[in-house]
């Protein structure tokens, strides 16, 4: 990351000014907050987030929950960006076996995380174990994504194949959204081609907190090309919005967000 940018961000006010205006163009990331934070008032008593990385979402769900309790797969958020901050998870896990008994929590979810496990549905079975009768399991995975935290990126979901995971574990799927249509879709990768091909911004998005999720990104930004690059996106981002409400495409979305109770 180039000197100036990396001072100007020393500054706590302009970093959070620097990600809010990121996580505005952030197609993915903006509709995804949006999503939980309506979701968010559902949850109650104990909550289990699986994958729970830096703990991104505590905020959203803490007003309406007693505990929130992380859990993740040590070898593979060892290699994240977030093992290096601040806030993480409360436990570890095998990767097969939540280590907790039957019926434990009231509340359980998994953001952006079936993606990058072998054995999806095992994980969802695993959620569903530890649930209580009637509790409450939501699941948030990518739809047309690109190919990140690589080499542990394997999956990518329909709405039937989430309704057939969360029907075999025993949770009846009481709503499902989608993220975005198709112009999400479009505006989403040619943000994602400017941003880390063009701009080469992965390190200046880690430096304000984004993309905990990737390995850390050491490639400086070619900072040259930010007086060009951030107005398109902006523009790419304002247009997808206005586009996906005027024409939209049910059999496109960037992620989908599935809920239900165990039964």
């Amino acid at each position: 990351m180039a000197g100036p940018v990396q001072w100007l961000l020393a500054s706590s006010g302009v970093r959070r000014v620097a990600r809010r205006t990121a996580d505005w163009i952030d197609l993915a990331w903006w509709q995804l907050h949006e999503q939980l934070v309506t979701f968010a008032p559902r949850a109650s008593g104990r909550l289990l987030d699986v994958g729970c990385g830096e703990k991104p979402y505590e905020p959203i769900f803490r007003p309406y929950v007693t505990e929130y309790v992380g859990v993740e797969y040590a070898p593979v958020f060892e290699t994240t960006q977030s093992s290096k901050r601040a806030t993480g998870p409360d436990l570890y896990y095998d990767g097969k076996t939540l280590p907790f008994p039957d019926d434990s929590f009231d509340t359980v979810i998994s953001i952006q995380v079936l993606e990058h496990t072998p054995h999806p549905q095992t994980v969802v079975d695993e959620m569903s174990r530890v649930a209580k009768k009637g509790g409450l399991v939501l699941v948030h995975v990518p739809f047309s994504f690109r190919l990140h935290e690589e080499p542990n990126d394997f999956f990518r979901y329909t709405p039937h194949g989430l309704r057939s995971m969360f029907d075999g574990a025993g949770i009846e799927v009481e709503g499902l959204w989608p993220m975005g249509g198709l112009w999400s879709v479009v505006g989403h990768k040619l943000n994602s081609y400017l941003a880390y091909r063009v701009a080469r911004a992965g390190a200046l998005g880690q430096a304000m907190g984004k993309a905990g999720h990737e390995g850390t990104r050491v490639a400086p930004a070619r900072t040259w090309t930010l007086p060009a690059v951030v107005p398109a996106m902006t523009a790419i981002s304002a247009a997808s919005r206005v586009l996906d409400r005027l024409a939209p495409d049910e059999t496109e979305a960037l992620c989908y967000l599935v809920f239900g109770r165990k039964r």
